[in-house]
């Protein structure tokens, strides 16, 4: 179990001013709109902070900023942007009992999440730590005598992300720190539930970590009141977004009607496979982990479990025997593993999900009362063919088991969804377990591991309704660069006019 020792509990008066403030041109402002968000703790229902929403006047303000700052930082030498993130790493084990206790705070988030996220955060850092160095050129032959062909990688000047409530820190930062370490500017609006660990505290870390003023910027703000300015804006070249399928449709929509670059992680419902040779005990444990890691509020997480008949009876066994055995409760307990959902809207909706697939005719393998936002972790079986569940994105700790006959109505159903972003494959034949992973049609797919994964040099997304473009990687000198070709002529042309 993670130790933090010295873990203070987060009250609104526990709330740093400055991060209950909007962050542009490295200073602390307060928005000029006429309504505030409210920032709650999910568990306790405390206010934590009140965040008076930034207006468009503040939304040019801080892509202006961005423009003036990132000329000089595009031409900074990759070292002076490593630094940055040298430092950010140290910030991240300095801070961490504090950043820990927001993450509860905020969040709802329990230990063994807070562990999981801080590690994938690291390893995102280490790897951004080389992106200034990576933006390579290439010299081309051509067939024109006595000509060269130069490429080069330039910033694209100024990126918008707009990022999500689950993961907020994590997801936040692999987009924002590549955006920056390869010359980059960045303007970003976290979410309404999660404002601070979105937003303010990461931009907390970065001022502190020396990058300069201008280069960073948060907007806490509500498309009610800026409308599509964040997007529209002449400034941004590229729009990151990460959320919901009809609000990442409107992105797309809009950015591309002003020829902006966009990189789109939407929803999922993946799949996760047992075949008839599988390992029915260590299944479980993966799809236990796919499933109900925060809550289940992950876009990689399983919604569905296909399990081959042949295995069916000793995976289920050993499934909810470990889904039992999940402690539910207060985040702040070390003991939990289950906590609350971020808001009662998503556990009204999810709450609402079940009671419709059991009126339907699913039966209940595992559940309970829902308290509050706390939604008990929750097996559902012979859910009907013809249940929306089976194609929705369920955000929470709910799974669907399914039985399958064979790989080939395994994969048949793991297919019918409109969305494609990960899925994993159980089996003790890995060459089968390449073939099946092939067929399905998703972006990420793990052979004997779990549906939940993120590496910093692996390229990550979906396809279908789950995304356009890819992060991490090479991905992200693709997202974050533009390729420009110069060519020399060392010789005369000889002109055809």
């Amino acid at each position: 179990m993670p130790n933090f020792p010295e873990v203070p509990s987060i009250g609104p008066e526990a709330v740093p001013d400055d991060l209950a403030r909007q962050f542009i041109g490295g200073a602390w402002r307060t928005g000029s709109g006429n309504w505030d968000v409210i920032d709650f703790n999910p568990w306790t229902g405390d206010k934590l902070a009140a965040i008076t929403v930034a207006t468009a006047e503040e939304v040019d303000a801080a892509y202006r900023a961005a423009e003036t700052a990132q000329r000089a930082w595009a031409a900074s030498a990759p070292g002076t942007r490593r630094r940055v993130i040298e430092r950010l790493l140290d910030l991240i084990d300095e801070r961490e009992p504090f950043i820990a206790s927001l993450i509860t705070a905020e969040l709802g988030g329990t230990r063994t999440r807070i562990t999981y996220e801080l590690g994938l955060i690291r390893e995102a850092l280490r790897e951004a730590l080389h992106l200034p160095l990576r933006a390579e050129g290439r010299i081309l032959p051509s067939p024109v005598e006595g000509k060269e062909n130069y490429l080069t990688r330039l910033p694209v000047g100024t990126v918008c992300v707009i990022s999500p409530y689950t993961f907020p820190l994590f997801l936040g930062l692999k987009t924002v720190v590549p955006a920056l370490a390869l010359g980059n500017a960045v303007v970003l609006k976290p979410h309404q539930s999660s404002p601070i660990c979105g937003g303010t505290l990461l931009a907390r870390l970065l001022a502190d970590a020396g990058l300069p003023e201008g280069l960073f910027n948060v907007l806490v703000t509500d498309i009610a009141e800026v409308g599509d300015v964040l997007i529209e804006h002449p400034v941004p070249r590229v729009i990151c977004f990460t959320g919901s399928e009809v609000t990442g449709r409107h992105v797309a929509s809009v950015a591309g009607g002003h020829f902006k670059r966009v990189v789109l992680e939407l929803g999922g419902n993946s799949a996760l496979i047992v075949l008839d040779d599988a390992d029915p005990g260590y299944a479980a444990d993966a799809a236990v982990f796919s499933r109900f890691m925060d809550q289940g509020q992950m876009c990689m997480a399983a919604n569905r479990v296909l399990v081959d008949r042949a295995v069916l009876p000793e995976f289920t066994e050993h499934f909810l025997a470990r889904v039992s055995a999940l402690r539910v409760g207060d985040p702040a307990d070390p003991a939990t593993e289950i906590g609350p959902l971020m808001d009662a809207r998503y556990a009204d909706h999810l709450w609402g999900q079940i009671g419709r697939a059991v009126d339907g005719g699913a039966k209940i393998l595992h559940g309970g009362e829902r308290r509050g936002n706390l939604v008990p972790p929750t097996v559902l079986t012979d859910v009907p063919a013809e249940s929306p569940l089976h194609r929705e994105e369920i955000f929470g700790p709910v799974v669907l088991l399914t039985a399958v006959d064979g790989e080939d109505e395994a994969v048949a159903l793991a297919n019918d969804s409109a969305y494609g972003l990960s899925g994993a494959v159980h089996t003790r034949d890995i060459q089968r377990g390449l073939r099946v992973a092939r067929r399905i049609e998703t972006g990420i797919v793990h052979v004997n591991d779990a549906t939940v994964a993120d590496e910093p040099i692996v390229p990550y997304g979906g396809m279908k309704c789950s995304g356009l473009g890819r992060l991490n990687g090479d991905a992200l000198l693709d997202a974050f660069t533009d390729t420009k070709w110069i060519s020399v002529q060392h010789g005369r042309t000889a002109f055809p006019l």
